[in-house]
């Protein structure tokens, strides 16, 4: 799927709510917030917000498992981390459906098969374009992997601004939030870990 393309894109939900009734209640915002939705600078409002949505929440529709299925075997006896550092994500916070900017880091330990490193972006990029929690899309994260895989070790490491606490509520600019999820060797070497915390560091 070409997410470069919005008029490609279709979220799975679509079925249950038209593209329509979408943008009503897009209207029905603007309307509520103070605005009428018939003043020129309104009037296409609710088609760009759908349209932005398609885009924001694609996550729905693709698959992490399918992502991290193609695999490569040739790797002349790796047996050590591998890490893919500062993945930059946008996702959406459930609570109040506002921004959480982000980065991720990932490392796994291969068992014979390693994966494209393009593919790890990919799996953050799809939690990440769905709505959620940073402790629920790191334990996603983690546990696609693992479960993809079956490597001897995976850690994940979160860091993000949460936009529901910078903008709106206690109001409080500049401070992030941050998640880890380690699994298998990560877990139970404080060693391993420590090498992966340092890599983020460096």
């Amino acid at each position: 799927m070409d997410s470069s393309s919005p008029k490609k894109i279709k979220l799975a939900h679509q079925n249950k709510v038209s593209r329509k009734e979408a943008e009503k209640a897009v209207e029905t915002l603007i309307r509520w917030a103070g605005d009428d939705p018939e003043r020129e600078g309104l009037r296409e409002t609710p088609k760009r917000v759908i349209n932005a949505y398609e885009e924001f929440f694609l996550g729905y529709n693709e698959s992490p498992e399918k992502i991290l299925s193609k695999t490569f075997e040739d790797v002349q006896g790796y047996k050590d981390m591998v890490m893919l550092k500062d993945i930059p994500f946008n996702s959406h916070c459930e609570h109040h459906m506002v921004p959480i900017i982000g980065v991720a880091h990932i490392a796994y330990i291969p068992v014979k098969r390693v994966v494209g490193i393009s593919k790890l972006a990919r799996t953050v990029e799809i939690f990440a374009k769905r709505l959620q929690t940073q402790e629920t899309m790191t334990q996603q994260i983690s546990t696609a992997i693992n479960n993809a895989m079956k490597p001897r070790g995976v850690a994940i490491y979160i860091k993000a601004i949460h936009q529901c606490m910078t903008t709106r509520g206690v109001e409080k600019p500049n401070v992030s939030t941050i998640t880890n999820s380690f699994l298998g060797e990560f877990k139970t070497d404080l060693n391993l870990q420590k090498r992966f915390l340092n890599y983020i560091m460096d």
